[in-house]
């Protein structure tokens, strides 16, 4: 309650919009609120969406969307049974450098993509956080840090992979990888013949990248995902180019998005099924890890604004851990939110 207080206090929020996870369901007869930002670990993200969109709430959930596949269709199914919009909070996708990045690909400015490459990770901590506990988290660094990796590899190249490669280790003995894998590296192959080679680890020393490489010139983001301080830099023939494009707030940029989708009954960027594909593919990397063989994948659906979905059905792997209470974003959709909102978000889950 205290936290909750200071936090209301500081960010202008009436004590009636506060709730905890005792009175989340309240949150149906306040129409003042009209959406919710699930910011809780992994495992927590399908019950609060389900319950949540039950309350007749819009949802705006973190990424990885959930911990399984399962998970992820029954939270779009809840919110579509509840008409609610349903959206997954990939804010690099609402950011300037990186829409920068995916608009001149796509224009040809380094020629026909032939590789691409990423890494994102860093070495982590406490082995006792909810990062590293398998229920909580679903996995270890690709379900946390790879995902940017593999979001990145989808977006840049507009296609969505047909076959996978994966390896991945954990030291022995290290505390911190007991439930969850350290370092996974995963090969991504392209219909169009464009090859992706990605790491994500939470041993190594900060990653936070990717290199597009064309037949003419390469791109590279360098940091590409950082909430901050982010460089793009193109190279065509011997002349590099730095682009210098304004930094924006990724939390108020992606709640812009959302609140005028609501306000304007209009699509969502990320829906809930870009959060399916992304579990979908992690699950088969997860495979070809554990089998040490190729996954392949079979086209069978289009998602909005997306070339393809591919298909791979696999099973999924079997406090100071959540937000403590409610901080609801419903006076956002008239535009209060905007530039305080990746401060609000860090003292959540602080």
């Amino acid at each position: 309650p205290a936290k909750a207080a200071r936090l209301a206090a500081q960010y202008g929020v009436h004590p009636k919009n506060l709730y905890n996870y005792q009175t989340y369901e309240q949150l149906g007869s306040n129409p003042d609120v009209q959406a919710i930002y699930i910011v809780l670990p992994n495992g927590m993200h399908a019950e609060y969406t389900i319950r949540g969109a039950k309350t007749g709430k819009h949802i705006l959930t973190e990424k990885p969307m959930a911990n399984t596949p399962e998970d992820c269709r029954q939270m779009i199914e809840a919110c579509r049974a509840a008409g609610r919009k349903l959206m997954v909070a990939y804010r690099c996708r609402y950011e300037p450098y990186n829409m920068t990045a995916i608009r001149l690909v796509s224009e040809g400015a380094i020629g026909r993509l032939q590789v691409f490459t990423s890494d994102h990770g860093f070495n982590i901590g406490d082995p006792t956080q909810w990062r590293l506990n398998r229920k909580l988290a679903g996995g270890g660094s690709l379900m946390d840090i790879g995902i940017y990796a593999l979001q990145a590899a989808r977006y840049i190249t507009g296609e969505e992979p047909v076959e996978i490669n994966a390896q991945q280790h954990s030291t022995p003995g290290d505390p911190r990888f007991k439930e969850v894998e350290e370092t996974i590296l995963f090969q991504l192959r392209f219909p169009s013949g464009v090859l992706a080679n990605c790491s994500s680890s939470y041993g190594y020393a900060g990653q936070n990248r990717y290199r597009a490489i064309g037949d003419k010139g390469w791109l590279e983001l360098e940091p590409a995902t950082g909430y901050t301080g982010l460089q793009l830099r193109l190279r065509r023939g011997i002349v590099t180019e730095e682009h210098h494009l304004p930094q924006a707030d990724h939390f108020a940029a992606e709640m812009d998005h959302f609140s005028e989708a609501i306000l304007n009954n209009t699509e969502v960027r990320t829906p809930g099924e870009e959060g399916l594909q992304d579990l979908r593919l992690m699950m088969a990397i997860y495979e070809a890890a554990r089998t040490g063989r190729a996954v392949r994948l079979a086209d069978v659906a289009v998602t909005p604004g997306r070339t393809g979905v591919m298909r791979v059905e696999l099973d999924a792997l079997g406090d100071e851990n959540a937000m403590g209470f409610s901080l609801s974003f419903g006076e956002s959709i008239g535009g209060v939110i905007g530039n305080q909102a990746m401060a609000a978000r860090q003292q959540l889950q602080g």
